[in-house]
């Protein structure tokens, strides 16, 4: 029989339901939402969840669901620590905002003049226009790029500096556009480290979570957490190795729905009795000011999404997904209300279930959302393929330059033959065709088959994305070595490249 254990979904937080709120006000009732996701759990077949709501400045509903860890029986609370991903982005960035507010970080001073002797590189741009400020809200021309690390495999995260030297180069001109990229809060927690003198684990815990009261929040699991760390599990259901990355501060933090949702609250503007005002009501706001627009109804921020509801309800978010990992965090500034879900493993039914929660509180201005497909996925910035579009050739049928990783350059050359499909040769492997091909919005893309030549990205099986802007008599961007999809999370490890056309 398969897994028919599980059927009676735990579910112990029903006294975290608050009778009433600060005002004497009867809450939400939040009990056909609990239903629901009891209901779903068992139907997809996940571990567990918790969430956290509060509203007018009180927490009105935390609550866990099914299993922390499955093959331990340990049940999962509203004080369960949860691995949080890209929602670590947003407590980074308010670490950031500290050292802004002493005066020791200028976000408007480019992002090199905080580094050591690796430094960002320009290569067709000007790299001292990557601010720090423009790296927080991924406009800083940075590449798409996660690289992990596996506890039960034999690789080791590098030390900083030399990811920074192999792979923070400029793909497109700082301000450019929107691009969103781990490797650039890789880059703002080295920051951090540099600047405070502290590591950033020790920084994050003595000037963000120990002044916040948040006792159950680390970077990656901290001493004396592990018995309330939530297992990350695989989308075959079996127990993912624990694994960190070379970009910390883009989703490393754990933390439970609890002090999640806490940490919403401050950014509120509660203070809370256990908690001290580590930054400014300005900075804050400074925060949810956009960079950048991120998507065709949202924009970024310093390290947070912004975006709004249906009926008008601006969100100040962030999510996050990686192996294992499905989270969100949001807050409604004039609504007063903050809502975390957290999940051991990549399900689409932690957006559904906040969208619930939205329409409970809601229910005339937000609607009642549909639940997502079965095998549904993520909606993470870097997921999802492009559409098939039809190919418009650009000018010139054959170029010739350079793909640059930090072993060297190495020959890079597109031809386009009479029935207006592109083929590209990488060094002197053999011509193949870029699959799914296009020209839009001045870039070429598309994605091949090939050996990058590189031990980082020769770690897994992978294939190579192209993305080259036209400019001029040039075609520069990035050629990304992707993973293969597999049971575990892989890299996405980027490549400047730039082609001309041959006379």
């Amino acid at each position: 029989m398969k897994r028919t254990v599980r059927v009676g979904v735990l579910c112990l937080g029903f006294s975290g339901l608050a009778a009433t709120d600060a005002a004497g006000q009867t809450p939400p009732d939040f009990s056909s939402v609990r239903s629901e996701i009891q209901r779903a759990l068992v139907d997809y077949d996940a571990p567990s969840m918790s969430v956290a709501v509060a509203t007018a400045g009180e927490i009105v509903w935390e609550e866990g669901f099914g299993w922390a860890d499955r093959e331990r029986r340990i049940p999962a609370t509203e004080h369960t620590v949860y691995s949080l991903a890209s929602i670590s982005k947003p407590i980074t960035a308010t670490g950031l905002m500290v050292l802004v507010e002493r005066g020791l970080i200028d976000l408007a001073a480019p992002a090199n003049d905080y580094l050591g002797p690796a430094k960002i590189k320009g290569r067709a741009f000007d790299a001292a226009a990557a601010t720090v400020r423009r790296v927080a809200g991924h406009t800083a021309g940075l590449p798409l790029h996660y690289q992990f690390f596996y506890e039960d495999e034999p690789y080791r995260r590098p030390h900083m500096d030399e990811t920074i030297r192999r792979y923070a180069n400029l793909v497109t001109a700082p301000g450019e556009r929107w691009n969103y990229s781990n490797l650039g809060y890789g880059i703002l927690d080295y920051i951090i480290s540099r600047t405070s003198g502290q590591s950033y684990p020790d920084f994050m815990r003595d000037e963000v979570f120990q002044p916040l009261g948040l006792t159950r929040t680390s970077i990656d699991i901290g001493p004396g957490l592990e018995d309330y760390a939530a297992r990350r599990y695989a989308t075959d259901q079996s127990p993912i190795a624990f694994y960190d990355f070379d970009h910390p501060g883009g989703s490393a933090v754990f933390s439970s729905a609890h002090d999640l949702v806490r940490f919403g609250m401050f950014h509120l503007g509660h203070d809370l009795k256990v908690q001290r005002r580590i930054i400014s009501d300005a900075s804050i706001e400074r925060m949810r000011q956009p960079s950048g627009s991120s998507g065709p109804a949202s924009q970024y921020g310093i390290g947070w999404s912004l975006r709004e509801l249906p009926g008008g309800i601006r969100l100040t978010r962030h999510g996050g997904g990686m192996g294992g990992v499905r989270t969100e965090l949001a807050i409604a500034p004039d609504e007063n209300v903050a809502i975390v879900v957290l999940m051991n493993a990549a399900s689409p039914l932690t957006g559904y279930v906040a969208e619930l929660i939205w329409h409970t509180l809601y229910p005339d201005r937000v609607p009642k959302p549909t639940p997502p497909e079965r095998d549904g996925a993520p909606d993470d910035p870097a997921d999802g393929a492009a559409p098939l579009i039809e190919f418009t050739p650009i000018p010139e049928l054959t170029w010739v330059g350079e793909v640059h990783t930090h072993l060297g350059p190495s020959r890079l050359a597109l031809a386009i033959d009479d029935g207006g499909r592109v083929h590209v040769q990488l060094g002197d492997q053999l011509w193949t065709l870029l699959n799914n091909a296009r020209f839009e919005d001045g870039y070429l893309r598309g994605g091949f088959k090939g050996d990058i030549g590189t031990d980082d990205a020769n770690r897994t099986d992978y294939a190579l994305s192209v993305e080259l802007k036209l400019r001029g008599d040039v075609l520069n961007g990035s050629v990304t070595a992707i993973t293969l999809p597999n049971v575990r999370l892989g890299n996405a490890l980027t490549h400047w490249a730039e082609v001309r056309r041959r006379r």
